[in-house]
This record gives structure tokens, sequence and C-alpha cells, in this order.
């Protein structure tokens, strides 16, 4: 499969693949996550049911706190 991550292409990625397989893939914890999905917010609830297709364009944000 081909994602385009943050601007970058990302190619021959497993499938089926869903929000929370792309995020476990990617060494990344679903907490304090943000994820875009061709222009729409994929809310927490439902990243293990969101299915990725060929050529989904997301934005992955992490948050870090600070002090």
């Amino acid at each position: 499969m081909f994602l385009i991550i943050n601007g970058d292409d990302y190619v021959d990625l497993p499938t089926p693949l869903s929000v929370a397989g792309l995020l476990t893939h990617l060494g990344l914890p679903e907490k304090k996550i943000a994820v875009e999905r061709n222009l729409e917010i994929v809310p927490k609830s439902i990243f293990k049911d969101t299915m990725l297709t060929d050529g989904d364009r997301l934005e992955i944000i992490h948050f870090i706190g600070g002090g």
C-alpha cells in the first residue's frame, strides 16, 4: 500500500491496515496522537476500525508535554 504521511511517501506498507495498525507499524503510541486522513480528523475511538486505502494522505501529530 502507498500512503503519504506528513508529506512523505510511504510504500510497501502491509494491507489491510487500520489507523491503529499504522501507528503500531510506525512505532507511535496512540496516546497524545492526532490523525487527519484526507483532510478529516479521525477520532481516537475509531482508530482500530478506520481502514486505510492506497493513496490516502495522512497528517500525524504527536503532542509532547512540557513544563
